[in-house]
């Protein structure tokens, strides 16, 4: 099942990683105290543009801005689409 989108120039398309619902010591976080996920998994790339080579590739795990991207929902899932120049780094 391959996603039916295909992001142009140098944007990509990202599923957020699921918030954390417990801390590192047990303290189970509630709904409406969670923060937006800042990682996610690259599923769809662009093919970059004249001056700009894409870094990233399908399947990279990547660290974005907490409100970088605009938000898409296709078949039930949330997606990010967002230009390159807003992911933080590769994890």
């Amino acid at each position: 099942m391959g996603l039916n989108i295909k992001p142009l120039s140098d944007r990509v398309v990202i599923e957020p990683v699921a918030a954390e619902n417990k801390t590192a010591s047990g303290i189970i976080i509630p709904e409406t105290a969670k923060e937006k996920p800042q990682k996610g998994k690259v599923v769809a790339v662009g093919g970059g543009t004249n001056d700009h080579t894409m870094t990233v590739k399908e399947g990279d795990m990547v660290l974005y801005g907490k409100y970088a991207g605009t938000e898409l929902k296709l078949e039930g899932t949330d997606y990010l689409i967002m230009r390159e120049d807003d992911i933080l780094a590769i994890v």
